[in-house]
């Protein structure tokens, strides 16, 4: 079973997600430029938005290079010496990453707080050997027992996870690829549904202390900026998620649930304390299907919409994503597919999904969930 997530969001002028310029990142699609959200930064935000681990009651995971700071912090919250968990964790990392720089390891690891604790319990329980492993590299013997440590961790979480938003968003780590872990949540960049051009904003900054009779800004720049009506869209593996948390049904029937409310709310920070663009999105469409085939709506705008007589265009893009939802149900079928429809605007030019369409959120999530297992 899979459920996928189609939302016409508009935003103000922003820049929410900038390139290595410090540009908004844009890209073409239908021969014309578009603005563009990248995936990491949807990711991020839905996994941060704060409902998202309220709704499913267990504490985000940790994503860090800084792996060997926290076991340490741990560690010395359970009474060991502030020097000697520095060391053990320190080894312990190393041994689990498999490289360092430094204090930090080569590479992100992403743990849940389950996992974390559980590092940290098992060096409590070899701590001698743990602390001789970590002053004596050489000692065979002190080594052996900080790998079968490492080995007994990877084993006890290989393929599942306790975190609700690594079962969804994966994991992956290239030192070790029994670390991995297949990601349960497809997200697409969001581009605009139509052309768009980029603006740049001329600031400047007035020096409080200068002097009357001085002329001049404090100081002056330009921040590049968009406004843009974008398609966003998510597909989500019900068994894969199930897998991910370990046969939890009820947790994953929870994570979904935050999933959902999440992506209501969540919205990229770059640059929100000079623009604020905080716009909620004006139609959100949830699908159901039993079969595996995946549809997304990004070809509904491949032809740019232009804006409506009012000047608009999350109408226009409403209406062209309805049109192209009928056509894909008419030519494809539509029996394995259930859509659920929340429409901010009550006026928005529905046809094909209209009779979807429920009115409000709770109700619109309670539908969902109501057709996946364990209802």
């Amino acid at each position: 079973m899979f459920l996928e997530l189609h939302m016409i969001q508009s935003f103000a002028p922003s820049n929410l997600n900038r390139d290595d310029t410090g540009n908004p990142k844009d890209t073409e699609f239908g021969g014309v430029r578009r603005a563009r959200i990248s995936s990491q930064c949807i990711k991020r935000a839905i996994r941060r938005e704060p409902i998202f681990a309220q709704t499913t009651q267990v504490p985000l995971g940790t994503r860090t290079r800084l792996l060997a700071r926290k076991i340490a912090d741990l560690l010395i919250a359970q009474g060991k010496d502030v020097d000697e968990a520095g060391e053990v964790a320190l080894s312990f990392a190393a041994a689990y990453s498999g490289k360092m720089d430094g204090e930090r390891t080569s590479v992100l690891i992403y743990l849940s707080q389950e996992e974390l604790h559980g590092m940290a319990e098992a060096l409590l329980d070899v701590w001698e050997a743990a602390l001789l492993a970590a002053r004596n590299p050489k000692d065979k013997k002190a080594q052996k027992v900080l790998e079968d440590l490492v080995k007994t961790l990877v084993k006890e979480t290989r393929d599942h996870t306790s975190a609700p938003d690594i079962a969804l968003f994966g994991r992956m780590l290239a030192n070790d690829p029994k670390l991995n872990l297949d990601a349960a949540l497809q997200v697409a960049h969001a581009i605009s549904t139509h052309r768009v051009n980029m603006d740049i904003d001329f600031f400047t900054a007035v020096d409080d202390l200068q002097p009357r009779e001085e002329t001049g800004a404090g100081m002056m720049g330009v921040v590049a900026f968009n406004s843009a009506c974008f398609y966003r869209y998510a597909r989500l593996d019900w068994d894969q998620l199930v897998a991910n948390l370990d046969g939890d049904v009820a947790l994953a029937r929870k994570t979904v649930e935050g999933f959902l409310r999440a992506s209501l709310r969540a919205v990229p920070t770059g640059k929100q304390n000079s623009f604020a663009a905080q716009n909620p999105p004006s139609l959100a469409l949830a699908v159901v299907r039993s079969d595996g085939m995946a549809w997304s709506l990004t070809n509904a705008f491949e032809a740019p919409v232009r804006p409506d007589r009012d000047g608009g265009y999350i109408a226009p893009s409403v209406q062209a994503l309805d049109v192209y939802w009928g056509r894909l149900t008419q030519v494809y079928g539509g029996d394995h597919v259930t859509p659920i429809a929340l429409a901010l605007e009550s006026e928005l030019p529905l046809e094909n999904l209209a009779g979807a369409v429920v009115p409000d959120v709770n109700t619109w999530v309670r539908c969902v969930l109501d057709k996946l297992p364990g209802a």
